[in-house]
């Protein structure tokens, strides 16, 4: 009887074990930061990634949906090693506006569209399966989603300025701007949806978001301003507060700006050092624009691409540099150019971008090899699949990386560039 027990209380401390062994082994694998770094199942974590904002959309199962298009991408983006996409949560406000994505997930403050909703949860769900991680960007800064100015709008301020106007003022749409960051209201509702997205469950994977390793980080924001230096103050206080609540709901994923960085922090380094600061900013983020911030000309790419290149590289060392003072990862997390003669279709080729892109892929290669700082890099943006059907987008047409109020293809690169090799080659240098 006595040997009895004891074979009985062996084999159960052999299935407990086993248990616990199991467990051990389907525990999820997140993103950490370690001594400055991206860590990921225990190893270095570095990439070259893109940004799909449109990703949940396709997602859906509404009439704006493409699932079999969202697969497809997925499938192409996986082989070309693109695993980690930074995606748009979500777009907020009526769906009255082209320059403005439709359909929108939130379309009046704390109504949900639940098809939108769906789609996110697809992509995770999707993505998971492909062991692809996504930054998931909680709101915008500009109107294109709706972003701050719906949330003002929606609390008094007047009617939401476009930046695409006819009669855009940048100085008017600034100021109005601005003042997200002084509204206690607009703030109250921006938090309140963080909650909601938060505490989501996942209905295909049954996983809590909270609990998904397919997400990376979240984002306060796709570049966060204070749009102005009287609005600095309010600005920092929203950002450190915003932050606080990400991670008091969020111990499992990363948690960053969105920042553009010197550019999208009035000119301050100072400022973008700060907004990084608090421990709850896991890491750095910046964002390059040598078209729009006239470091090359539009009708003339062939002769200052160089200039474009060495200022890029001045403006990222210097954000590096605030990285190792902080001792956190940084991200190139968006950036672009248009094609060689500024048309908007794959027949224009886009040679100058392929070697304005190598000069930053190139530079995440060597941090990888090095154990370096810079992490990874998200150009702006995927097209894919799609195809322009005019120069301003109409619902209906295909989503591409340009956003409804840029021009259609500008800036997107599709699954027939060469770009695609040259993506396939660094990844396969960073060796993941």
């Amino acid at each position: 009887m006595v040997n009895k027990i004891k074979t009985l209380i062996l084999i159960a401390g052999f299935l407990i074990s086993g248990m616990f062994f199991m467990q051990l082994e389907a525990a999820p694998k997140f993103v950490k930061v370690e001594n400055a770094q991206f860590i990921l199942d225990g190893k270095p974590y570095y990439y070259i990634g893109t940004n799909f904002w449109y990703g949940a959309i396709l997602g859906s199962k509404g009439k704006d949906g493409n699932r079999a298009r969202l697969i497809k991408e997925l499938d192409f983006m996986k082989k070309a090693g693109i695993t980690n996409l930074r995606v748009m949560v979500g777009a907020e406000g009526p769906e009255d506006n082209d320059f403005r994505v439709q359909p929108t997930l939130q379309p009046e403050p704390g109504k949900y569209n639940q098809e939108q909703l769906d789609g996110l949860d697809f992509l995770l769900a999707e993505m998971g399966k492909r062991k692809m991680v996504a930054i998931l960007a909680l709101n915008n800064s500009w109107d294109w989603s709706g972003g701050i100015g719906q949330y003002l709008e929606w609390n008094g301020y007047g009617e939401a300025l476009c930046i695409k106007a006819p009669d855009n003022d940048w100085n008017k749409y600034q100021a109005y701007q601005g003042q997200f960051n002084e509204c206690e209201k607009c703030i109250e509702q921006y938090h309140n949806h963080i909650r909601f997205i938060l505490g989501r469950t996942n209905a295909y994977t049954k996983k809590k978001y909270t609990e998904d390793p397919a997400i990376m980080a979240w984002e306060i924001g796709n570049e966060p301003r204070a749009f102005g230096d009287k609005f600095i103050p309010a600005f920092e206080k929203m950002m450190k507060e915003t932050a606080a609540l990400i991670k008091s709901i969020d111990k499992n994923h990363l948690l960053t700006t969105g920042s553009e960085g010197q550019m999208g922090s009035e000119g301050s380094m100072e400022l973008f050092e700060r907004i990084h600061t608090t421990p709850d900013m896991d890491y750095l983020t910046f964002h390059v624009w040598p078209l729009n911030w006239g470091w090359i000309k539009q009708n003339d790419i062939a002769s200052t691409i160089d200039n474009a290149i060495t200022k890029t590289n001045e403006y990222i060392d210097n954000h590096i540099a605030v990285a190792k003072k902080l001792n956190k990862p940084i991200v190139a997390e968006e950036f672009g150019l248009p094609r060689d003669k500024y048309n908007f279709t794959p027949a224009d080729p886009a040679l100058f971008r392929d070697k304005y892109y190598e000069n930053i892929f190139k530079q995440v290669a060597e941090s990888s090899k090095n154990k370096g700082i810079l992490a990874g890099a998200n150009f702006w943006s995927w097209g894919g699949f799609g195809r322009p059907a005019r120069i301003w987008y109409k619902r209906g047409d295909d989503y591409l990386g340009d956003p409804p109020c840029e021009e259609q293809g500008v800036n997107s690169v599709f699954n027939s560039d060469k770009t695609v090799d040259l993506i396939k080659k660094y990844n396969n240098e960073i060796g993941r």
